[in-house]
Formats: C-alpha cells, structure tokens, sequence
C-alpha cells in the first residue's frame, strides 16, 4: 500500500494533516437549501470535505419492504416513497458541485448501487466511498475498481476476512481503509482504535 495517496488538491497520508470529511448523508430530507446549510458549517468549521450519499431507491429498497408506511417528516408514506423523497438527482449534485467550488471545499458520496457509481463518475469527484453496510457487495466493488479514483473503504461490522475479500477486489493502490464501528454515537469503550493499527499492517 502506498504511503501517500493523491485526494483531489490534498496528499492522504502518515505525514499529513488530518482530512477531516463531514458527513451530510441524507440529512438534508431531500432540500437543497438544508444541504447548502449544512456545507456552510462544514466550511466554516474548517472541514476539508463533506460526503453524501447516493442510492437508486429501486435497487437499494427490498421488494418486501416498498409498500411498507413509515413515519416521516412529511408524514406516513411507503419506505419507497420516502427514499425518493430524500434522494437528490443531477439538477441537485450539479448545484452542490458548484456550491462547494464556491465555498472552497470538497465533496464525494457513499455509493449504495452500481447505477449510483455511474451517477457519481458524472462529476470529477476526488474518490468514492463504501458503506460499511455494502463491503460485501462484491459487483459494487468491483465496479468502483474501475473507475481509477481513489476509494475509501469503511469496515464497520464487517469481519477480517470480510475486509480482506473487499481489499482483494479493490487492490490497495488507491486504496483508504477507515476503522468504524457503525454504533452511533459509539461508546469509547467500543472504539478500539488498535484496529486501526491491525488494518494497516494487514
């Protein structure tokens, strides 16, 4: 693995300042105008990034759970309904490209199915991110593989041998492993941050 890795304008590595990335997720409910707030305050805390998340609500909702209501913002609707609701399209990232230029700070996203991959090459984003929840999504490994831009790897309740499939799909060039628990908020005794360590010398 190499010791340093290009990001955009930035250098990842030992070495190098701490890149701190905020995440907005979908916590902006699928408004534009909570989205610019919230990379308004990333900046000005002085984050080098924000990160979003992509999904096709068609290819990321099982079948068995589309029709089901859930409670929402907006009131009961279908979880379908609700994660259309929330997902931004092309109009929306290409305002968000231009905002963040604007603000002088960086954005990717978490991509949660193949077509979001497509989706997100659209923009010269500096890498792509995985989802805990999608390390053994193998055809979505794959796919990010081939796209020759960096890709950071979250490992949350994932096991080791979970996390070596996933790095030998995705090979360690381009590569950043991120330890996390996927326990919000975690509790600091669940940390264990000698992962991190173990991580690297695997």
């Amino acid at each position: 693995m190499p010791v340093e890795i290009s990001f955009g304008d930035s250098t990842i590595g030992p070495d190098q300042p701490v890149y701190v990335v905020a995440e907005v997720g979908i916590n902006h409910n699928g408004e534009l105008s909570i989205a610019k707030k919230l990379i308004d305050l990333a900046a000005m805390a002085g984050c080098d990034a924000v990160k979003f998340q992509k999904r096709t609500p068609e290819l990321c909702v099982p079948p068995a759970e589309r029709d089901k209501i859930r409670e929402t913002p907006w009131g009961p609707m279908t979880y379908l309904d609700y994660r259309k609701r929330i997902e931004f399209g092309e109009d929306e990232y290409r305002e968000i490209d231009a905002y963040c230029k604007k603000q002088s700070i960086t954005w990717f996203a978490s991509s949660w199915d193949m077509e979001s991959v497509d989706f997100l090459e659209m923009f010269s984003l500096p890498c792509h991110k995985v989802a805990s929840a999608c390390l053994t999504d193998d055809h979505l490994l794959s796919r990010l593989a081939v796209t020759g831009r960096p890709v950071i790897l979250s490992t949350g309740m994932s096991s080791m041998e979970e996390i070596n499939h996933a790095v030998s799909l995705l090979g360690t060039e381009r590569l950043v492993i991120t330890h996390s628990t996927s326990s919000y908020p975690c509790l600091p005794e669940e940390l264990n941050l000698h992962m991190i360590t173990t991580l690297r010398n695997a």
